[in-house]
């Protein structure tokens, strides 16, 4: 409805200080994604009319990191509080379109967009000046209470620092999230002061800046605490991670796959899995990884910013990254792919081969202890157990384009850069420097010599030798 249309402006110029670390909070990674990304994602989903984001520390890489369309990327050169960051956006604020406006922290991955609707939603109803989405804790500690007047209003949100005992032993705290009347924020924004413990300009002040204006000031109270509460160091930010994965496997569960063992399977957010695939114990999907139907990952693999077709198999203990595998593939077990590994339709990776920036043909294989970078190789090839294509000078990577219908036999090393023609085949133990036409045989090996009795000899000399090199006493037993 027209009288619930909102903006966005979400607070992200802080340093991560509880966390211990030279990146900022809002980009450390979370399940797949920094954690800024669900705050975001969160807001989007409300469909604000705009939507603004504050940056300040490590402000380039932020803007890097969020640039979407309809994000609009606002610059705080000192981080003075909350209070100051939304003083900084005020000239944006001015020529927004929006009656209200939420101001959220950057820090809150839970978040739902459904939660962010109701608040405003309450908020316009109730034809208040601000809104504050609360929850109530067993341990607030650490948290800005909620002071409500005999009225049920909010007269005060008082941070940690700054409480009496009696105000300490409130249970209801605020989550940062704050829901305003753009117009009347902007009319009192001014009257923010730095007179408190932080030093600092905090948007939380808004409150009684209100109230003393006799405006309404209310709570939005949400059941679900961790919903709505910031990440404030790794040890609440692994805590959340896991509610995250948990949450994934269950929708992923939901649509159609299979997980044998949710809690030791590591699923990343953005991940996307067909149904009837069927994901084994300790297997980990990272990134922007997409699984098609009826694929099989075995136990303990590794598959991160790839592409997998339907019915690909992925035997254990492989590693697959940044590579694409067409239907009916398989791979393994101890198969690693590379960066650009193409790996064709019913094509065989198998025991420890290695695939770099190269592409497999359909139905082509290499079963066994191989290494194939820069590498074309066509359909129905097969690359037998040992062999390489040697495709580094020193200084230079070479590539290697490996025809139809090609056998390589075991023990074969490729100097490249060479070309082996179609239906070709490479005798065993061959170290190849020049191309090999069509139709034919390549033997690049010495001529074998059988030396007769040559081991009995040797083995007879060095006897001898060690005999003679024994102490007295020792040579007297024998």
């Amino acid at each position: 409805m027209a009288e619930s249309k909102f903006s966005a402006l979400i607070l992200a110029a802080g340093k991560a200080v509880r966390f211990k670390s030279e990146r900022t909070k809002v980009l450390h990674p979370l399940a797949g994604m920094p954690l800024g990304a669900y705050v975001l994602r969160a807001a989007q989903a409300g469909r604000p009319e705009r939507i603004y984001m504050v940056v300040g520390y490590e402000g380039a890489r932020v803007r890097e990191a969020f640039a979407c369309d309809g994000l609009k990327f606002i610059h705080q050169q000192q981080q003075r509080g909350t209070g100051d960051a939304v003083m900084v956006a005020r000239p944006e604020l001015e020529k927004c379109p929006s009656p209200s406006l939420i101001v959220l922290v950057g820090d809150a991955p839970l978040l739902s967009g459904e939660t962010l609707t109701s608040l405003v939603e309450f908020h316009t109803q109730s034809g208040s000046s601000a809104t504050v989405l609360t929850t109530r804790l067993e341990n607030p500690h650490g948290y800005g209470r909620i002071i409500r007047a005999a009225s049920a209003r909010v007269r005060a949100i008082i941070e940690e620092k700054d409480l009496t005992p009696a105000e300490k032993k409130i249970r209801e705290v605020s989550s940062g999230i704050i829901c305003f009347s753009r117009r009347e924020l902007l009319d009192h924004l001014d009257e923010l002061t730095d007179t408190n413990s932080q030093r600092e300009f905090l948007l939380t002040d808004m409150v009684r800046i209100l109230g003393r204006r006799r405006r309404k000031v209310l709570a939005f109270s949400v059941a679900n605490s961790r919903e709505v509460l910031g990440v404030n160091d790794r040890v609440e930010l692994a805590k959340v991670e896991k509610i995250i994965r948990r949450r994934k496997a269950e929708a992923l569960m939901r649509g159609g796959v299979t997980i044998t063992d949710p809690k030791s399977a590591i699923i990343d957010e953005p991940v996307e899995v067909g149904q009837d695939t069927r994901i084994e114990a300790g297997v980990q999907v990272l990134g922007r990884s997409r699984i098609g139907a009826n694929c099989h990952i075995q136990p303990y693999s590794i598959i991160s910013e790839s592409v997998l077709g339907d019915g690909v198999t992925i035997r254990p203990f492989c590693v697959v990254n940044r590579s694409e595998l067409n239907p009916g593939a398989t791979i393994g077990p101890f198969a690693h792919l590379r960066e650009a590994a193409v790996i064709g339709p019913e094509a065989r990776i198998g025991n420890f081969v290695e695939v770099k920036k190269s592409t497999i043909g359909r139905k082509s294989k290499s079963m066994h202890l191989a290494y194939l970078g820069d590498a074309v190789i066509g359909e129905g090839v097969n690359v037998g157990a040992g062999s390489i294509t040697c495709n580094y000078d020193g200084e230079k990577k070479h590539p290697t384009v490996i025809e139809n219908g090609v056998f390589v036999g075991s023990g074969s090393m490729l100097v490249a850069p060479m070309r082996i023609g179609r239906g070709a085949y490479v005798a065993a133990g061959s170290t190849l420097t020049e191309d090999v036409p069509a139709g034919s045989l390549a033997v690049a090996r010495a001529r074998q010599v059988n030396k007769e009795r040559w081991a009995d000899e040797h083995r007879k000399a060095r006897n001898a030798t060690a005999n003679s090199a024994a102490p007295p006493s020792r040579r007297n037993q024998t």
